[in-house]
């Protein structure tokens, strides 16, 4: 659906751009508490974390990083062939922002509403931010706000704005201090994993099929972006407590089954982190972007990078949680 005006107007865009920003998607994303206790063990909590995964625990809950999945669908709907030469096989997963407004609830009617925040031309390349706006469908209360930059390799060339607006945590650059972490969590991705994480929504052929993903560069399929995200997540919880949002980069690729490290330095009310993978001496790592194979004969490769999470109010301050 279209609307006349848009909030995220600017008087830098090119023509094309001032005219998608007009476009809205609007959908419903209902869910139990099946569908939490799915996404919970997609990032790999386990049997004996019963306040992730069984319905009847007293603290039964969703991991914070759930807030991804109710806008999922909403936001792939956005349309992005108004872009020059737009091909959905270059397209790749950038950067991701969640910002949690209210409690989380286990189940429940969920209202998305997605449209275009900002749109950089990048020369040989589009930088798209798409913000989606998820609220409880009957008290119309704002649970969720998500925006997620895509970047369209061979669409720019279009005008408009190179660099983009300070977006505050959406934009931060979250560089790690100069210090030891102050906490570190590593955890073994299980190789059915990708499997797993893909019933949540994400059913990209990449993460399931060996041709698919050999044709994309991959020696195999790969784990989904915002499942990385979601364990680096679950550790910032474990270690420091609930947040109130998440930023992540996409910089690496992970092979189901391979180890995850997240080290993670508390800035005030902030954590600032960084995931990598470990992996063996010698083996290649195919790296961003898609179809072309960089060899990493290192031992750690970054998976995330310039990412944060804010911690609330009573983390922050150690009170008791």
């Amino acid at each position: 659906m279209a609307d006349s005006t848009s909030p995220f107007a600017d008087s830098q865009d090119s023509p094309i751009v001032a005219q998608a920003k007009h476009e809205v998607v609007v959908n419903q994303y209902s869910y139990t508490e099946r569908d939490v206790i799915l996404y919970n063990l997609g990032i790999g909590a386990t049997e004996t974390q019963l306040q992730w995964t069984y319905e009847g625990a007293e603290d039964f809950s969703a991991l914070p990083t759930f807030g991804v999945i109710p806008q999922f669908s909403a936001s792939s709907s956005l349309s992005l062939d108004w872009l020059p030469d737009f091909d959905l096989t270059k397209l790749l997963h950038g950067e991701q922002y969640l910002s949690i407004k209210a409690p989380i609830p286990t189940n429940g009617d969920l209202v998305n509403s997605a449209r275009i925040l900002e749109v950089l031309d990048k020369g040989n390349a589009a930088a798209v931010t798409i913000v989606v706006e998820t609220r409880e469908k009957h008290s119309e209360e704002v649970i969720f706000e998500n925006q997620s930059t895509v970047f369209v390799r061979g669409s720019g060339g279009f005008g408009g704005r190179r660099t983009g607006n300070d977006r505050g945590s959406a934009s931060a650059p979250n560089a790690p201090p100069e210090r030891a972490p102050d906490a570190i969590i590593e955890e073994k991705t299980h190789t059915s994993q990708a499997a797993l994480y893909r019933l949540n929504g994400d059913i990209n052929p990449l993460h399931i099929l060996p041709e698919f993903a050999a044709i994309g560069g991959f020696d195999k399929p790969i784990l989904h972006g915002l499942c990385s995200m979601g364990i680096a997540g679950k550790h910032v919880l474990q270690a420091f407590g609930p947040f109130q949002d998440i930023k992540v980069r996409f910089s690496g690729i992970v092979y189901p089954g391979e180890t995850l490290v997240t080290e993670m330095w508390k800035e005030g009310s902030k954590v600032v982190f960084s995931e990598y993978m470990r992996i063996d001496p010698l083996i290649s790592f195919s790296l961003y972007p898609l179809g072309k194979v960089t060899k990493v004969q290192e031992r750690d490769a970054v998976v995330l990078s310039s990412a944060g999470a804010s911690l609330t109010k009573k983390a922050a301050t150690g009170a008791k949680l």
